[in-house]
């Protein structure tokens, strides 16, 4: 195992867990002791997690981990996702981004489709994500509009005042939006106050607002609110996800999508 996929399972462990043990790590990574102590001390130098005596904590008392570290969680579920939302978008169209793994999914489910190669433009992208914009600033028949903002290392999105001045002035047809968490009663979330006012923002300036988020955000609150419930016209998810929640999203209007 490299050390970048050591450092991806360690960190998720750590989130699920609150606290990972030497050996407990050693364990489940079949790694030996020593190695996993050099990960926790490389990591701790990089404040990803709190070196304790054995082991490790997690960094802060609410922790988001790194988009860079999220790629392998739920991968092929966000995958099926990524197309089928992918498919609802129309050539031409101008569609909004919001940050995220599964956005970044639908960013590259768009880049292969065959209706896609050849426009002026094919489509428009706008984001405030630097990695769907980078993903998507080698496909010529693609126009990419990225907002302004200050990046936020978790998530690599631009955030702040600077990214008004930018949306203030367009409309665009769809803004697909990734979620910590997205609940009938509480409506879609994010873990950053200011991410969601940007993924706020970019939804009043669509026409429509689809929601790709896979079961495991399903029911789940988190601290930022983007929006209700009811301004969501597409939820997009897989089939793992409740059937009582998804009823309860269909009784608030909205079209679900179970891939």
């Amino acid at each position: 195992m490299s050390r970048d996929a050591r450092w991806k399972a360690l960190l998720e462990l750590l989130v699920e867990r609150g606290r990972l043990d030497v050996e407990e790590a050693a364990g489940e990574l079949e790694v030996s002791a020593a190695t996993i102590r050099r990960d926790f001390d490389q990591l701790a130098e990089q404040q990803m997690l709190v070196r304790t005596r054995g082991g490790a904590v997690v960094h802060g008392v609410s922790y988001e981990l790194p988009l860079r570290y999220k790629t392998a969680r739920h991968a092929s579920e966000k995958q099926r996702i990524a197309k089928a939302v992918a498919d609802i978008i129309a050539p031409g169209e101008a569609v909004g981004l919001t940050g995220g793994t599964t956005t970044t999914e639908v960013a590259r489910a768009l880049a292969v489709r065959s209706d896609l190669a050849a426009g002026s433009p094919a489509l428009t992208v706008v984001t405030n994500a630097l990695n769907i914009a980078n993903e998507l600033a080698v496909r010529p028949q693609f126009k990419i509009v990225v907002t302004g903002g200050v990046a936020r290392p978790q998530s690599y999105e631009l955030i702040g005042p600077l990214a008004d001045g930018v949306l203030s002035q367009i409309t665009i047809d769809v803004a697909v939006l990734g979620v910590v968490g997205f609940d009938v009663t509480h409506g879609a979330a994010a873990h950053d106050e200011a991410e969601a006012a940007m993924n706020r923002l970019l939804c009043e300036r669509a026409e429509r607002v689809v929601v790709a988020a896979d079961s495991s955000k399903l029911g789940q609150r988190a601290f930022a609110r983007i929006c209700a419930a009811e301004a969501v016209n597409t939820l997009v998810t897989d089939t793992a996800a409740d059937p009582e929640t998804l009823r309860r999203f269909e009784e608030a209007g909205l079209r679900v999508v179970a891939v």
